[in-house]
């Protein structure tokens, strides 16, 4: 370590979870934004705790061989990505890495087999987002867009690279649209939808649209081949606005031959090509057989149930929002499957009586949201429990604790784990285990 123009100079020794170059000073541990394993960087110490710093790099000495330039031109600025300048395989590696260390650390269990790394479009793959808008004086009208780093402003920004290229190219038109509403003050986001057939915005009004303002709304919708939807207040509030029919929201399956439709906030995987691989390598790892009986748990609007079922398994999909179990029963019949059954339940509070109440299944498939599935894994029982486990994971350390508690306390061992790149220039982790007994 030495020093220059009142900053330091460090070595970077390794990323840490976040995408963070990892460096130390004094021996306390310091992260950097923007620095890469391997290398030399200048770096601006903008805060210091009472274990660690955090840093910008300001200048780099020492380049990483992995190290590329963003594609993004607002990359440093947007919150959106944090990874844009390491190589996007480099950044399927580094994932990889965070998944085994946490197994290591936290769970303290060793994959058998390592999955290759799904690997899917690096760009414009975003189908879904939640964009901030705001009236900026200063600016001369909206932004509409991601919040900067570690900042509520949003970045003034008119393109984005993750985004799929239409949406994209609505980011300038939906600023020079909001400014003109009589509201323009009062709609704080807008979310994005984007399906096989049709793009949905969805305006989150906290004061509503006038006659005027609904004018330039359809004019707008017509122009980009567009329905907009609004938001008064709750989802229950969230209703088509213009045109006031359109094609349905929805994505396929090609490979299980099923589509599945959407209502424009349910949760859907924001990235269509590694769901399609996700879902294909969770139903190799399964291998659901006829005459197996199946749950699957968090199941959502049936994304992994529906594909289950076409193997003739009776599958049992049990959620905790009503409203999805309800869109995954439309899409069963929508799909022609008879033999995928759904149940409202909150898994949180799962107890050993009322899994057994559940009667007994073969095997089940997990894909919780990032709290994990604790309660869940715990309430399985000692003998008869399902012989073989797909857990679908978007923390891998949740995911390491409860493969802790499935390696340890309930006799399962972890045949495979591997990522899927499901965000790339992120560093969101989502991941596939096998667990068999």
């Amino acid at each position: 370590m030495s020093k220059k123009t009142g900053n330091l100079i460090v070595d970077i020794l390794s990323l840490d979870h976040e995408g963070h170059g990892i460096a130390r000073i004094d021996g306390k541990v310091t992260f950097v934004d923007g620095a890469l394993a391997g290398e030399q960087v200048e770096i601006n110490v903008y805060r210091q705790h009472a274990k660690y710093n955090s840093a910008n790099a300001v200048a780099i000495f020492k380049a990483s061989a992995q190290r590329t330039t963003p594609r993004c031109q607002y990359f440093g600025r947007c919150g959106g990505c944090s990874m844009q300048h390491l190589e996007p395989s480099a950044q399927v590696a580094a994932k990889q890495r965070v998944l085994e260390d946490n197994l290591a650390h936290i769970g303290k269990v060793k994959a058998e087999i390592i999955l290759p790394a799904l690997h899917g479009p690096s760009w414009n793959y975003r189908s879904r987002a939640r964009l901030s808008a705001r009236l900026v004086d200063k600016k001369g009208g909206v932004l509409v867009g991601f919040r900067e780093k570690r900042s509520s402003y949003i970045v003034d920004m008119t393109s984005c690279e993750i985004l799929t290229p239409d949406v994209s190219a609505l980011l300038q038109p939906l600023r020079e649209l909001t400014v003109q509403f009589s509201n323009a003050d009062r709609i704080p986001q807008i979310e994005i939808a984007v399906g096989e057939h049709i793009t949905v915005l969805v305006f989150r009004l906290l004061a509503p649209w006038t006659d005027d303002d609904a004018v330039k709304v359809r004019a707008f919708a017509e122009q980009h081949g567009v329905q907009v939807w609004e938001q008064s207040k709750g989802p229950e509030t969230v209703r088509p606005f213009w045109p006031e029919t359109a094609p349905e929201l929805s994505y396929s399956l090609p490979e299980f031959g099923l589509t599945m439709p959407f209502k424009p906030i349910d949760f859907t995987q924001v990235n269509v090509a590694i769901n399609r691989a996700l879902v294909s390598r969770a139903m190799r790892l399964l291998q659901p057989q006829p005459g197996e009986r199946i749950a699957d748990l968090f199941c959502g609007l049936g994304n992994f149930t529906l594909p289950i079922a076409t193997s003739g398994a009776d599958v049992v999909g049990i959620e905790g929002s009503p409203e999805l179990v309800a869109r995954a029963r439309e899409n069963a019949l929508h799909n022609k499957l008879s033999n995928a059954h759904f149940a409202v339940d909150n898994l949180f509070e799962m107890t050993p009586e009322k899994f057994a109440a559940l009667g007994h299944f073969d095997k089940l498939l997990i894909d919780p949201p990032r709290s994990g599935a604790i309660e869940l894994i715990n309430a399985l029982p000692d003998s008869g429990a399902p012989h073989r486990i797909v857990y679908v994971s978007c923390d891998p350390a949740t995911l390491a604790r409860d493969a802790e508690a499935l390696c340890h306390n309930k006799g399962y061992r972890l045949a495979a784990a591997g990522v899927a790149n499901m965000f790339p220039h992120t560093a969101h982790v989502e991941s596939i285990a096998l667990f068999d007994r």
